[in-house]
């Protein structure tokens, strides 16, 4: 478990300012959403605490780690921070096997053969992919390669979890179960989870805690029953309908 520290964040591509002072405080094995439309700069700060984009102004933190610091110019690779990520388009590798694909991370990092075996096969029986070891991704349901990349995700044991919009893909029964099934691993893993959507019953059903961001600002943070309970402005009213 890690916290997650956003200090006056900012990021502009080019003349375009997308996060606009962001501040932020994740404690250790919350499970927080960034809640908001389309273009309110969610995903662009998940993307930053992976280190796939780079902040253009403040800081962030995973426990006491500085990751990124425009100022100091400190920035940690993405193979360094010791997070994962699941995607919304799964990003399997398609000349992979379910097994294969959920090794990946840790051959990576030269873990040894046996622990690698042990490891993938546990977080397989976690994620209810037992007996799929030897399938391709193109044998798989949407469901099925959503779990492969959970597990590819939490397999390397991260110190955060970052997902960004990850059951869009999937029909809406589906959804409604893997909402449970990712909530229950996060909170059997007690891993500090990010989670990016658009989807106010995802949020509302799955977080500790809620942020809600409209064109790269925070509008309202809090736990789900309070949100409900009072929202700050009309435009949280509107979006949490």
């Amino acid at each position: 478990m890690s916290s997650v520290t956003f200090t006056n964040i900012k990021k502009s591509f080019g003349d375009v300012h997308v996060i606009n002072d962001f501040n932020l405080q994740i404690n250790n094995g919350e499970f927080v959403s960034f809640l908001g439309p389309s273009g309110c700069g969610k995903t662009t700060c998940l993307r930053m605490v992976s280190g796939l984009e780079y902040n253009t102004g403040g800081e962030i933190k995973i426990d006491q780690d500085i990751v990124s610091n425009f100022d100091n110019k400190i920035f940690v690779a993405p193979e360094h921070r010791h997070v994962g990520m699941v995607f919304q388009s799964y990003a399997v590798w398609p000349h992979m096997n379910v097994f294969e694909n959920i090794a990946y991370p840790l051959k990576v990092t030269k873990t040894p053969k046996s622990e690698i075996s042990d490891r993938v096969q546990k977080i397989i029986e976690t994620v209810e992919l037992t007996g799929l070891e030897k399938r391709m991704p193109n044998e798989l349901s949407g469901g099925q390669q959503q779990r492969v990349a959970l597990a590819r995700g939490l397999v390397a044991q991260p110190r955060v979890l970052l997902l960004d919009e990850p059951l869009s893909n999937l029909d809406a029964k589906l959804r409604e179960k893997m909402r449970g099934d990712i909530r229950q691993i996060q909170q059997d893993f007690g891993i500090t989870c990010i989670y990016v959507t658009h989807d106010q019953i995802e949020a509302f059903t799955m977080s500790d805690r809620i942020v809600i961001m409209k064109d790269g600002d925070i509008i309202q943070e809090g736990k789900p029953s309070e949100i409900r309970s009072n929202p700050v402005n009309d435009f949280v009213v509107d979006f949490i309908k």
